[in-house]
């Protein structure tokens, strides 16, 4: 009975060690305590066959007065209720140091890289790593780098800020999200910031523990939606993410491929770049909608046609279409750095087969995709046809990702077809000659998705 009463408190013990370990150490201790319970096991049954064979031999080693047969049975039932309880202990144990480690076998620590371009579908995307437990998940940190690197004195060059963009993402990747305090504005002060940009799309900081007590009188521009959380403690934030099994940031602010290249070779990183890419004619819809003020020149223009269409404007999209181009072509040439690193994804194909796209998505990052991920997607992506907002990650996306051409002026479409044809030939992007084949539903404006796109 003395057993009894001390072995839940060494497993208690035991199990607050296993919390405060890293996962090896508790794969170590899981051992080391099968091994212990094994013993404890083979004893039992020792006892229990001496028990059986001669209770009264035992009894009179003992100097103890032998019981009738009621006795054995009882102390044979005392002694399988304490191996059922063994049993029970070693399987809750079990369970507890496969949630400690990850599901499964966790695997090597991936790094992934969503890289995209706004209005592309990237948010949608994103939410599947985002929903999958054991990913540290960062929702466009690289908006506070650029905010800075764009005011700096005379600006930063398109070179420069890449260079910027890309040392930032290797401190994220490696749960340095110190270096993002160099960048947001107010500073943090104490590491505390209620200012970091959408913190509420990151699952990892809307969570225990990082999701820290609210504050009274405290303005926080960037809140957790789903729970009061005080400000942000970077320090918690950094010690979440070394927590977490895999790490994934998207980003719209870096295009140039081949900038990354320190990053894929870095031997700390596991790195895995998903290039996300859109029809540029629906790109340009979806941002004269979310970014109104920006586009009103394009919008007189297509309506009216009074005001002039500015050269530049026209330059900065081709200039657009090419870098995405160019970065493509580049991680389909399969070069040694980027080998088995790099896979193109069209927003089209994720909309009609999100399901199937995911595992494809998971299946190259090296990662398991769990039920919560695919119940997300079932819930996200059947929403009712006038419920999707512009910046909604919730859609009917086989009816979605195509309404931009039955709205589109044709003479708009036209414009982007002569800025971007190069791209949109490699990508797969159908060009359309009237105004008839815009918009006519049984007219696909998609080829074939590659197989050579997964490298």
């Amino acid at each position: 009975m003395e057993i009894r009463r001390a072995l839940p408190q060494d497993i208690w013990e035991l199990l607050h060690c296993l919390k405060m370990r890293s996962k090896y150490a508790v794969l170590l201790v899981f051992v080391i305590g099968l091994i212990i319970i094994e013993k404890e096991n083979n004893f039992i049954s020792r006892v229990s066959d001496k028990l059986k064979q001669s209770p009264q031999a035992l009894a009179e080693a003992n100097s103890t007065e032998v019981s009738p047969a009621p006795a054995e049975n009882g102390s044979l039932a005392s002694l399988q209720e304490l191996d059922a309880a063994f049993s029970q202990l070693r399987s809750h144990l079990y369970n507890i140091t496969l949630q400690l480690a990850g599901d499964g076998d966790p695997g090597p620590r991936r790094h992934v890289l969503l890289m995209a371009t706004t209005r592309t579908g990237s948010s949608f995307v994103g939410e599947f790593f985002n929903q999958q437990g054991s990913i540290f998940y960062l929702f466009e940190p690289l908006w506070h780098v650029e905010k800075t690197v764009t005011f700096l004195p005379g600006g930063a060059s398109a070179v420069g800020s890449a260079l910027v963009y890309r040392d930032v993402l290797k401190q994220l990747l490696l749960c340095d999200l110190y270096i993002l305090e160099n960048f947001i504005s107010p500073a943090p002060e104490g590491h505390l910031t209620p200012f970091l940009f959408r913190r509420g799309s990151s699952h990892s900081l809307c969570e225990e523990p990082v999701c820290t007590p609210s504050t009274k009188k405290v303005f926080e521009k960037y809140y957790c939606k789903n729970r009061r959380c005080g400000p942000l403690n970077i320090t918690l934030a950094a010690e979440a993410c070394r927590r977490k099994q895999h790490v994934a940031l998207k980003t719209v602010r870096i295009r140039q491929l081949e900038f990354l290249q320190p990053l894929v070779e870095d031997p700390r990183l596991d790195l895995r770049i998903i290039q996300l890419v859109r029809d540029p004619r629906a790109v340009l819809a979806s941002r004269i909608v979310a970014f109104s003020g920006k586009y009103e020149t394009w919008k007189k223009w297509a309506a009216e046609g009074e005001a002039p269409l500015r050269e530049e404007e026209v330059q900065r999209l081709r200039g657009n279409c090419e870098s995405i181009r160019l970065s493509a072509e580049l991680g389909l040439r399969r070069p040694g750095w980027l080998r088995g690193r790099y896979m193109l994804v069209r927003y089209e194909d994720v909309a009609r087969a999100p399901l199937q796209k995911a595992r494809e998505m998971f299946r190259f990052a090296g990662l398991p995709l769990t039920p919560q991920v695919e119940e997300w997607i079932g819930k996200n992506t059947q929403a009712p046809r006038d419920g999707s907002g512009v910046y909604s990650t919730c859609k009917n996306s086989s009816e979605q990702f195509d309404k931009w051409r039955f709205s589109m002026p044709f003479k708009l479409a036209q414009v982007v077809q002569d800025a971007c044809a190069p791209a949109m030939r490699l990508f797969g992007y159908k060009l359309a000659g009237s105004p008839a084949a815009l918009a006519n539903r049984s007219f696909s404006l998609l080829e074939e998705a590659q197989p050579a796109w997964v490298t």
